[in-house]
Order: structure tokens, then C-alpha cells, then sequence
């Protein structure tokens, strides 16, 4: 199993095919999430040639923090810790597409809906987890989100 920090984005009102320009109407808050792929399963559906989706879709393979709201414009800087020690570290710079494109983007395949959670991506760091490990993840100097692997 492994585990992934991720920024995640929260929907705050319903869209279909939204102009990059206009995006930032469709998202209010964020918060830092967890998401975990059985490695094992992903490997061996990949081998034989079918989708992967249940390696990372599996009931509990997603994890989310308490949400913050958004201030434009501002860098949002995070770290993921396990078993307290850093694992990750990034910062909404270092996106290769921006909260706008994700959102303009996704909405030309699907409608989004208020309440809707995107994951935005991962830096490097992503790495095992074992039954006891702790993940904890920090925006700035606040902890908004904390796991025990059971």
C-alpha cells in the first residue's frame, strides 16, 4: 500500500464546460488528502492488461482534512509527515496545471457538482505504509489532517 499527500480542491457550485477564465467560481476551499494505491493490485491488473481503477479506488483508499477556505493568488505551502518525518513537501507553485485548469479541464468530460473533491496531484515523496504508520499532513504551521494505518 502506498500513500500519496495531495492538495484536494471542494466544488462549491454546480458546472459544465467552464471557461478557464471564470473557474475560480467553482471552488471555495481546500484541504490536504490522502490517497492510497494497493501497489500489488495495480501491478497485476496492469500485467494482464485490464484497468487498474480498483487499486485506488477501494473503500478507505481516499483520506481528507478539515477545509480552509481560499484566498486568491496566495501560495499554498504543505507538508506530509510519516511517523513524524517529512515526506513530502510542495507548494501550489509547483503544480504542472494550475486550480483553474484542473477545473476548466474536468468539466469538459464532467458536470461538477457542489460538494465534489478533486485531488490535484502529488510531489515526490510518495512512498509504503504499514499497519501503525501515522500520516499527517500541514498547511503551513496547522496540522489539518492525520491518519493511523490499521
Amino acid at each position: 500500500m502506498h500513500y500519496e499527500g495531495e492538495i484536494v480542491l471542494r466544488v462549491c457550485k454546480n458546472g459544465k464546460k467552464i471557461d478557464q477564465k471564470f473557474a475560480h467560481k467553482y471552488y471555495d476551499a481546500f484541504t490536504l488528502g490522502f490517497d492510497f494505491t494497493a501497489r500489488d493490485i495495480q501491478a497485476e491488473q496492469k500485467k494482464k492488461g485490464w484497468p487498474w481503477e480498483i487499486a485506488k479506488g477501494f473503500d478507505g483508499s481516499a483520506f481528507i482534512g478539515d477545509f480552509i477556505p481560499l484566498e486568491k493568488e496566495k501560495v499554498i505551502s504543505f507538508t506530509i509527515k510519516k511517523n513524524n518525518e517529512v515526506v513530502q513537501q510542495g507548494d501550489t507553485s509547483m503544480l504542472i496545471f494550475s486550480f483553474d485548469e484542473i477545473i476548466s479541464y474536468i468539466s469538459r468530460f464532467f458536470t461538477l457538482q457542489q460538494g465534489d473533491l478533486i485531488y490535484t496531484g502529488t510531489p515526490q515523496g510518495v512512498g509504503p505504509v504499514q499497519i501503525g504508520d501515522v500520516l499527517e499532513g500541514w498547511v503551513e504551521e496547522q496540522s489539518i489532517v492525520k491518519c493511523e494505518i490499521k
